[in-house]
């Protein structure tokens, strides 16, 4: 290492991922990350890091149809498999059960996509600390 290079403390990406999971700043792990539901803030109110560069798009959107979708597609053929419910009564079951989970889902999902873009300093989160 040469005598000019800056030296870059390591972000841990497990940590990273789980403050950005509770929708805290990964960089002080106190302020609120997301305004509304899924606005992500332009910067951390507690310790000013800026996230207005985070590159989250459509990432947490596919997570969460992966998610969902593989938890409810089995749970719903064992379901029916299993007691045989009216069709009314499992489309009511399972569509109520899909849109809770997605939308609790979505935003936790995207908050550590920040946390782990923020670890790995990627997009303009890797400025010198």
């Amino acid at each position: 290492m040469s005598d000019n290079a800056v030296h870059v403390h390591e972000r841990p990406t497990w940590p990273a991922i789980m403050t950005g999971w509770k929708r805290k700043c990964p960089n002080c792990g106190n302020g609120p990350m997301l305004k509304g539901y899924l606005g992500v803030r332009k910067s951390c109110p507690v310790c000013k890091e800026e996230f207005h560069h985070h590159r989250a798009d459509d990432g947490p959107a596919y997570l969460t149809i992966l998610i969902v979708g593989h938890l409810m597609a089995p749970l719903l053929l064992l379901v029916f498999e299993t007691w045989r419910p009216e069709p009314l009564v499992l489309f009511t079951i399972f569509a109520i059960g899909t849109v809770a989970l997605s939308l609790y889902l979505l935003p936790r999902l995207k908050g550590a996509m920040i946390g782990y873009q923020w670890a790995h300093r990627m997009y303009g989160f890797g400025k010198a600390d």
